[in-house]
């Protein structure tokens, strides 16, 4: 092993800790739609997908280089900056799997080192070109490939399903399921654990450890994948909850064709080296999925909050990770402050979550399983819709009040006014 100082040490701690966090804060991107639908029980659900975390993050090293060899110029680059990258993406992922939203575990990761590489070395120490072509596009494409890919494989599935009896159909899509999860959890493995061997590869490589343009060394990718598991076999039930059941409500024809979308857009990245978001792709191939069935809705409430917390991952944790390598310029005081900070939060934020348990006793638990009130869109179409009585019929008979009542969701209609009492 290289020679290790105490600094690079607890980097690469850190580096793990977050690779834990990263697996159970991802869990819900293989199995929340395999839970939700009941083909997998929550707990063996979540041990499948560990296990094959832990094989998928020895299949490829292409997202690793990226991040070690591509995002950043490692001249000038010191472990202090990996660690403070590590804090900004540990406490942006706890936050957001407090709040049950699932959020993008690589663009905290890459948000960190960005705010933290500009802190310590200016904008020059960022590729804009690496950054914008295999960060920012794939961010944006990864949910509209994954969703119109859903959209249609869910069509396709119930057209295909019309063959055959409903209770057959279901059996069969749900045994599909469970292997278009391992699919996922698998690719999951090849793209999300290579973000930690190639945070730690830089550190290395900062703390003249490895020589420039190493590849991540065979001990870096064994502890990379054992964390990454251990974290998904823990579950992340907060989040499998939001995805399995607070977006939208499927059935496990949907679900197979999400999680088959899903994880064709995550393995196709991994090979060209793309650090895309497996949260981007995953939470797509649902909304996608959930439009895909007649009748099926999206809850764009829930759907906003996460776009929200989208958007905020890279500044977010850019602008933490920033404030934490301009402290710990004051030298060892500002390292041991930097760590009883990101230690003391950590505790806060679990001691928090613990006011609320989550687990995988009630995951399918929902608490607004109501639909939306409808929108102002769903209210316009409606109002100018003809009544499927009158059109049915042929005719160019008037439509009556009554007809033009029953196309008008009732939460929007103005309730008559109260007969007058003697």
């Amino acid at each position: 092993m290289e020679h290790i100082t105490l600094l690079l040490g607890i980097v690469i701690i850190t580096a793990l800790v977050f690779d834990f966090t990263n697996g159970f804060h991802d869990t819900a991107n293989a199995m929340a739609t395999t839970i939700s639908t009941g083909a997998l029980k929550p707990k063996t659900a979540v041990a499948m997908s560990a296990v094959l975390n832990l094989v998928g993050a020895f299949l490829s090293v292409e997202v690793a280089k990226t991040i070690s060899k591509g995002l950043v110029n490692e001249e000038g680059i010191q472990p202090e900056v990996i660690f403070a990258a590590l804090v900004g993406a540990i406490l942006w992922n706890l936050v957001t799997w407090l709040v049950g939203l699932p959020s993008s575990s690589s663009h905290a990761l890459m948000g960190g080192l960005i705010g933290a590489a500009v802190a310590s070395a200016g904008l020059g120490a960022v590729d804009g070109g690496v950054l914008v072509t295999k960060v920012l596009i794939p961010a944006i494409a990864a949910p509209l490939v994954a969703g119109i890919a859903a959209y249609l494989a869910a069509k396709l599935t119930y057209k295909l399903g019309d063959k055959v009896g409903e209770k057959t159909s279901t059996k069969g899509y749900r045994t599909g399921q469970i292997a278009s999860a391992g699919l996922v959890s698998l690719a999951h493995g090849t793209n999300d654990a290579q973000k930690t061997m190639g945070i730690i590869t830089l550190a290395l490589i900062a703390g003249g450890a490895l020589a420039p343009d190493a590849d991540p060394p065979v001990w870096v990718i064994v502890s990379a994948g054992l964390a990454i598991a251990l974290g998904t076999y823990l579950g992340g039930w907060r989040i499998i909850r939001t995805m399995g059941k607070g977006l939208t409500d499927l059935q496990p024809q949907q679900g197979f064709a999400a999680q088959t979308s899903a994880a064709s857009v995550i393995l196709a990245s991994s090979n060209l080296g793309f650090s895309l978001s497996t949260t981007h792709s995953c939470s797509g191939a649902v909304m996608g999925a959930g439009l895909g069935r007649k009748g099926g809705v999206v809850r764009w409430s829930t759907a906003t909050r996460m776009f929200v917390a989208w958007g905020l991952t890279l500044p977010a944790a850019a602008l933490v990770s920033a404030g934490a390598e301009l402290v710990m310029r004051t030298g060892d005081i500002g390292i041991a402050a930097v760590t009883v900070f990101l230690v003391g939060s950590c505790l806060a934020i679990w001691l928090i979550s613990r006011r609320q348990v989550v687990d995988h006793h009630n995951v399918n638990d929902v608490e607004h399983a109501d639909a939306e009130e409808p929108g102002v869109v769903t209210t316009a179409i409606a109002a100018v819709t003809v009544p499927p009585t009158v059109a049915a019929a042929g005719t160019t008979a008037a439509v009556t009040d009554d007809d033009l009542k029953a196309t008008i969701p009732a939460a929007t209609q103005t309730p008559a006014a109260p007969a007058a009492t003697v």
